[in-house]
């Protein structure tokens, strides 16, 4: 797979281009093995996205028993549940330099290794210091996969943006869903061992490993032109001049990326709570959450197709944002009463994150481009996420109900609409953020 090409265009080549004809009159030899390659990353892809988000879902299913089998205090818990956001931000910066060094494929395919080992170690490490541990070395893998995902879609798929990264979305969100709503059924199944529940996840883990080692065997040499080059041959002439920071665009996909992230965090640590005391039992108010998290799966499919489809991307967002803002005002007035219906509309809102990977792929036009755009969207968003569930409950805390948490959870949803706009237009990071060269 090439992941660094030296050309600067993501087109792909028109048949009997350069690399592509065939010699003494026989077809291409490289049709048959290009076609293979380009099925393997798809392969790799869906399998990389499924292993995106069990780490964090499945510790949050099992919270309570983590807790008492490690002798874990409510501080360090709450860490635990702190530290996905400041990870994926962290780690996140150093995917483009290290994709640059090794190119994107190995970059994944040590992302997937390192997932495998941190889900498989976490759980017997015996102590609340290991855990943490290991579960930041899972976090690591996803962190980088995380911002890699849309340069590798880019690069192999630059006329299927949407329809690709709807199907990456897609898995991530079933996923995400699959080990909230898997991990606890399993635990029992394997004899109530909160480990095993845990520790099964390493085994999906290890399946997306396989077809990234496949593809990094060969060098990353095959591009999908059938071109042959070393992995960091065009990184630093793609990139020379690009200050992703001076981009308007880039802030904007930073900022909409941070708080569509709030919400989404906020939806998953909090949503439950709110049915609960409002007078939902328990068992419900896990369906609810799984029905707004289960709502992610059909939409990240439909929405980044229909994004790419459109110039400007804003009314995809107003439209996400009025129905948070629906379900929101429905949490506040009625919460028992309209539950699934608020539930729905949240797991509607919720789909802005696929739009957020969708716009960071047609926010840039070559592949170095996509790769700082999303590294800097998505570790400069996480970076703003990390205080809203913290400040939400807080003031759970002190008012000692939801109407300001709620009232605060709307008010954010007003600039997540501005600046989503902001990041639809039609224009690039390179037009914004590339100086131009003087006379």
């Amino acid at each position: 797979m090439a992941i660094e090409e030296t050309r600067t265009t993501m087109s792909p080549p028109t048949r009997g281009s350069a690399g592509q004809e065939p010699r003494s009159g026989t077809a291409s030899p490289q049709a048959s093995p290009r076609a293979w390659t380009t099925r393997l990353v798809i392969v790799g892809i869906v399998l990389a996205a499924l292993n995106l988000r069990p780490a964090i879902t499945s510790f949050g299913a099992l919270l309570e028993e983590v807790r008492d089998g490690l002798g874990m205090s409510g501080s360090v818990a709450g860490l635990l549940t702190s530290v996905p956001p400041l990870c994926f931000a962290v780690f996140g910066v150093m995917a483009p330099r290290l994709a640059r060094r090794f190119g994107p494929g190995a970059v994944v395919c040590a992302g997937m290794v390192a997932i495998t080992a941190g889900l498989a170690i976490r759980p017997y490490t015996g102590s609340a210091a290991g855990f943490l541990a290991a579960s930041a070395l899972a976090l690591m893998g996803i962190a980088v996969s995380n911002v890699l995902m849309p340069v590798i879609v880019k690069r192999w798929f630059p006329d299927r943006v949407g329809s690709m990264t709807g199907l990456y979305s897609m898995a991530l969100a079933l996923g995400t869903s699959a080990a909230a709503a898997l991990t606890v059924p399993m635990t029992d199944a394997l004899g109530g061992s909160w480990r095993s529940g845990l520790a099964v996840w390493a085994g999906l883990a290890g399946v997306a490993v396989l077809p990234w080692i496949a593809l990094v065997r060969t060098r990353d040499a095959a591009s999908p032109g059938g071109e042959r080059a070393p992995a960091a041959a065009a990184a630093p002439h793609e990139s020379d001049g690009l200050r992703i920071t001076r981009s308007r665009t880039a802030w904007a996909l930073a900022v909409f990326f941070g708080l569509q992230a709030t919400a989404a965090y906020i939806t998953m640590g909090w949503m439950p709570q709110i049915f609960r005391d409002a007078g939902v039992s328990a068992g419900t108010a896990g369906l609810l959450l799984a029905v707004t998290m289960v709502m992610g799966v059909p939409l990240a499919f439909v929405i980044p197709r229909l994004a790419t489809r459109l110039p400007h991307q804003g009314p995809i967002v107003v439209a996400l944002g009025a129905c948070g803002l629906a379900g929101y005002a429905g949490l506040y007035a009625a919460p028992a009463g309209g539950a699934w219906a608020w539930a729905l509309l949240l797991g509607v809102s919720n789909c802005a994150f696929p739009l957020a990977l969708t716009m960071v792929g047609m926010r840039a036009r070559t592949g170095a481009g996509v790769a700082q755009l999303s590294a800097f969207a998505q570790s400069t968003g996480y970076l703003l996420s990390i205080p809203g569930p913290l400040l939400v409950g807080v003031l759970y805390q002190h008012s000692g109900g939801w109407g300001l948490p709620i009232a605060l959870m709307a008010a954010l949803m007003i600039p997540q609409i501005a600046v989503g706009v902001l990041a639809g237009r039609d224009r690039t990071v390179e037009d914004e953020a590339t100086p131009v060269p003087s006379p």
